[in-house]
C-alpha cells in the first residue's frame, strides 16, 4: 500500500512539475505581469478531490520547490508558496462541499485565494502597500484562468475517479 501511494504521489508530482515547466515556455497570453494559466493546478485539483489533502499538500510543496529550482527562479518560490498554500487551504475547506461536477467552482475560488496570497507576499517583500491596487486585475484573471483549469481538472477527475 505504501508503495502504491508513493508511486501515485511521484507520478502526480512529475506531471504537475512537467506541466509547470512547459507552461513557463509558453509566451504570455496577455501582457500583464503575473497573469498565467496555472495549468499545474489541474493536478492539485484532481489530487485534492480523488486522493486526499495530505498527499495533495506533499505534491503541491514538491512542485513549488522543484519548480522554483528547475526554473532558476528561486524568488518565485516565496510567491508560489504563499499563493499555493492559501489556495490549498481554500480548496481544503471547500472539498467536502464540492462534487466532481463542481470542481470548476473550487478552482475559481482557489485561483482568487492564490492571487491574494501572492499579493500579500509581494507587499511583505517590497513593503509597498500600493500593490494591493493590482489585486482586482489579478482577481479577474484568476476567475478566467480558474474556470479554464477547473473545467480541465473536472474532466480529468471524472475520467480518473476510481483509478488513482
Amino acid at each position: 500500500m505504501k508503495r502504491n501511494r508513493l508511486t501515485r504521489g511521484a507520478l502526480l508530482t512529475a506531471a504537475a512539475l512537467t506541466i509547470f515547466l512547459v507552461e513557463m515556455m509558453i509566451p504570455p497570453i496577455v501582457p500583464i505581469p503575473g497573469v498565467k494559466l496555472g495549468l499545474a493546478n489541474i493536478i492539485t485539483l484532481v489530487a485534492m478531490m480523488l486522493i486526499g489533502p495530505v498527499d495533495t499538500l506533499l505534491i503541491l510543496l514538491a512542485r513549488i520547490l522543484l519548480g522554483g529550482m528547475f526554473s532558476g527562479q528561486i524568488m518565485s518560490i516565496l510567491y508560489s508558496f504563499s499563493g499555493g498554500i492559501l489556495c490549498y487551504l481554500t480548496m481544503l475547506l471547500l472539498r467536502k462541499h464540492i462534487a466532481l461536477s463542481q470542481i470548476w467552482a473550487m478552482s475559481i475560488v482557489g485561483a482568487i485565494a492564490h492571487n491574494i496570497g501572492q499579493i500579500a507576499m509581494a507587499i511583505l517583500v517590497t513593503r509597498t502597500w500600493e500593490l494591493i491596487l493590482y489585486l482586482p486585475v489579478l482577481m479577474v484573471s484568476g476567475i478566467l484562468t480558474g474556470l479554464f483549469t477547473g473545467l480541465a481538472a473536472q474532466a480529468a477527475a471524472v475520467k480518473l475517479k476510481g483509478k488513482l
